[in-house]
């Protein structure tokens, strides 16, 4: 059997289009064992795995948790307040201490960008990056691509727009990653506010006006506005922003083509997209939610397979 190249699943910096390709070969296969009626398989009947959020999330950590029990893995939930995690010591205690409890593998998602990388340095566990500050977020980013995937049959070749907050994002950024290894061609449009600076440095196009964005592309991935990410204003107002980067189906129905929409969740209605936009047709929104568990299934067995 074919393995993976790294033996923690850091960002998508950290692997190569092999890599990503086997990850998707292997969500297919636990894509189809979750459609069945009986859905657990006991591949990972003996690992147990620590999931520890160390910043709120409902939707990543209930993903991974569902991936989780689906392969039989015993579960560990860990909910840590912002205060224990000042000083890089306590992540390592927080993490040793679930570690004695014979732990074998690490699922963290981290305010702290490279805290993932921090941590496979110093405990003896497979670690899954579940997002670490505005970095990376590199089991979103692979759901993606699957999606895409799945809808067109290739990543390759086609044409994706990320739309929104980017210089917040670790989902824009681990996108950009996967979506360029494997072929394709990425727009990123949004106020120059929330623009990094040298993004082009990526090999992605700056595309500030949406219409221009949209019939380019094939596919459009809105990002959310991170406001609890935004410590100043970069724009004068939500309904602003709406006016100039949201989509309502009407945007959508005037454009020269027919494009797919996506959305890493949570949607703020409304603001990025219309609930007419995110509940249509062209949007394949819920089909990233289920494809997020069968990523996160393959994932996470693979690693654990190369547990010795």
């Amino acid at each position: 059997m074919s393995e993976l190249s790294v033996n923690h699943l850091l960002g998508i910096k950290y692997i190569n289009e092999k890599d990503i390709q086997l990850i998707f070969e292997t969500a297919d296969h636990f894509k189809e064992v979750i459609n069945r009626s009986i859905k657990k398989v006991p591949s990972l009947r003996d690992i147990t795995i620590a999931n520890i959020f160390f910043e709120n999330s409902t939707r990543t950590k209930l993903s991974f948790e569902l991936a989780e029990k689906r392969l039989s893995a015993d579960v560990i939930n860990f909910s840590a307040g912002q205060s224990s995690v000042k000083k890089g010591e306590t992540l390592i205690d927080t993490v040793n201490n679930i570690l004695s409890m014979k732990v074998d593998m690490v699922v963290m998602r981290h305010p702290n960008p490279g805290a993932g990388i921090f941590l496979s340095k110093h405990v003896k566990a497979a670690i899954v990056n579940a997002g670490d500050g505005a970095h990376e977020h590199p089991t979103q980013a692979l759901l993606d691509s699957f999606s895409i995937r799945e809808k067109f049959g290739d990543v390759a070749g086609k044409k994706v727009v990320i739309v929104g907050d980017i210089l917040h994002s670790r989902v824009a950024l681990s996108n950009i990653f996967a979506l360029k290894l494997q072929g394709a061609q990425v727009k990123v449009c949004g106020p120059k506010t929330l623009m990094p600076k040298h993004i082009e440095s990526l090999g992605v196009e700056v595309e500030t006006d949406l219409r221009k964005a949209l019939n380019w592309c094939d596919v459009a991935n809105m990002l959310r506005i991170q406001n609890e990410r935004l410590d100043i204003s970069y724009f004068p107002t939500t309904r602003e922003y709406t006016q100039q980067f949201g989509v309502n189906k009407a945007f959508l129905d005037s454009l020269d083509k027919e494009i797919v929409i996506m959305h890493p969740g949570p949607i703020n209605r409304g603001v990025e997209i219309t609930s007419d936009v995110a509940d249509s047709k062209q949007s394949i929104i819920l089909n990233q939610v289920e494809n997020g568990v069968a990523i996160r299934m393959a994932v996470i067995y693979l690693l654990a397979s190369k547990i010795k």
